[in-house]
């Protein structure tokens, strides 16, 4: 989601790692300072999608985004929050670039380490938000992904999608699809207070149609869990044809079962369909 490709300087630093069990290649955050990184700009990665904006804002440091949330905070008199992911947690401790550590120590100085700061942090694999949970009593959120659906709407899996990574590593078998048993809730009670799954766990789809719906929000909240899903986008080519070309319908039904929170790329569409349901009773 950067410009780093246009700039000859870095074209050597493009390469190829494992990461996940899978090889992936393109520039990595890793082999480059926060100072080099501070000289690439934002772009749009979707290419459906409006570019006026490409090239005209820096990545910001989570200390810089820290600081806008606070500002634009007492701007608006209301609570605005954070949800950092721990991207990759195994490959970049092999790197000796522990993110645990440093995310707690960011979110302590900045006075956000409370049980109730506005806060969640989020992961893909479990051993890092069990090291989490000792270490702060921030929120914590158990992503569940997958690779995609089949015929009757249920996820399948493949790599790197199959599985938390640090559960290959360890030789756990079990899927993603683990999380959304009731022993997979009963876990992640254990060291988290909500769970991530992608929407298909919760309305199953295949060739842009819905299948099915399913009861996990339900069984979430009979293990005292959160739970929130994602990700909302607006496009046409990703809505299910029963919306009707509406995405405020997509939300409005996830909103119906009982979803506690939502990731969008259209936040004000999210924002819309909530205040909808609300109007109407929900």
């Amino acid at each position: 989601t950067t410009n780093v490709a246009s700039h000859r300087e870095f074209l050597s630093r493009r390469t190829k790692k494992m990461v996940d069990g899978v090889e992936e290649t393109g520039f990595f955050a890793s082999d480059f300072t926060l100072r080099e990184i501070k000289t690439l700009r934002a772009v749009q990665p979707f290419p459906e999608r409006p570019h006026q904006f490409d090239g005209k804002f820096k990545i910001p440091t989570l200390e810089e985004v820290i600081a806008l949330v606070k500002s634009e905070s007492k701007r608006r008199h209301r609570t605005i929050g954070i949800y950092p992911e721990t991207k990759h947690p195994t490959f970049h401790q092999g790197l000796g670039l522990a993110l645990e550590g440093r995310l707690v120590r960011i979110l302590k100085k900045a006075g956000l380490d409370k049980r109730r700061s506005p806060v969640f942090i989020q992961s893909f694999e479990q051993a890092n938000l069990k090291q989490l949970n000792r270490m702060t009593p921030v929120r914590l959120v158990q992503l569940v992904d997958a690779n995609d659906t089949n015929a009757q709407g249920d996820p399948t899996y493949a790599k790197p999608f199959d599985r938390p990574y640090d559960w290959t590593v360890s030789g756990r078998t079990d899927l993603f699809s683990y999380f959304a048993t009731n022993a997979g809730l009963a876990e992640i009670k254990t060291y988290a207070d909500g769970i991530g799954p992608w929407k298909v766990y919760i309305v199953g789809t295949f060739a842009n149609s819905i299948v099915k719906t399913t009861d996990l929000i339900k069984r979430a909240h009979e293990h005292g869990l959160l739970i929130h899903t994602w990700t909302f986008r607006s496009e046409q080519s990703r809505l299910a044809i029963q919306y009707g070309g509406n995405p405020i319908n997509e939300y409005l039904q996830f909103y119906g079962l009982g979803i506690d929170g939502v990731f969008s790329d259209f936040s004000d569409t999210a924002v819309t369909a909530r205040e909808l349901f609300r109007l109407a009773g929900g």
